[in-house]
């Protein structure tokens, strides 16, 4: 039974299981996939360890987290998308990693602004906050897409990062 987070036009966004390992797996096998992230996954075992640690424990600490993305009707799994507490930060991050046949097609702009209107109208988030390196133009443009504004490019991670922020509109001031 999936446990869906967010319904867009297209796109279900659902949490992940423990039973979707091999989805991480298999999307992190293109190295075209992982070539801005800078984290392959090694092997199934790697896999199972990422969702154990990193992206299960958010949903009960924080009520969000990377969600699985899923094609309607047929439900085909195309990566995901989501909202990533980071303390060393103290902020609220939005991802989103697709299968590379699902590229150029809005699918990582339709469901990262459905993840910011959810952390906004559900989280009652203050800001959130999107990276990526500045030779990742397609995913420079999602940002921009979304409404987020550039606020400027530093080091994050040990790697060159443009951010970008949106603030939420009617968050009490």
């Amino acid at each position: 039974m999936m446990n869906v987070i967010i319904e867009t036009q297209r796109l279900l966004l659902r949490t992940f299981t423990e039973e979707d390992a091999l989805l991480i797996y298999d999307l992190n096998l293109d190295p075209e996939v992982t070539r801005y992230t800078h984290d392959p996954v090694r092997d199934i075992n790697h896999a199972k360890e990422i969702l154990e640690k990193v992206v299960l424990p958010q949903y009960a600490l924080y009520n969000h987290g990377r969600w699985a993305v899923h094609l309607k009707p047929s439900l085909e799994f195309l990566g995901w998308c989501g909202l990533k507490y980071r303390p060393e930060e103290d902020e609220i991050d939005l991802g989103y990693r697709f299968k590379k046949e699902y590229w150029g097609k809005g699918y990582a702009t339709e469901a990262a602004a459905a993840s910011i209107k959810y952390g906004f109208k559900k989280l009652n988030l203050y800001a959130i906050v999107g990276r990526a390196e500045p030779e990742n133009l397609a995913s420079l443009a999602v940002l921009e897409k979304c409404g987020m504004t550039y606020i400027g490019e530093g080091e994050v991670d040990g790697y060159r990062a443009k951010t970008y922020e949106i603030l939420n509109p009617e968050f009490p001031g």
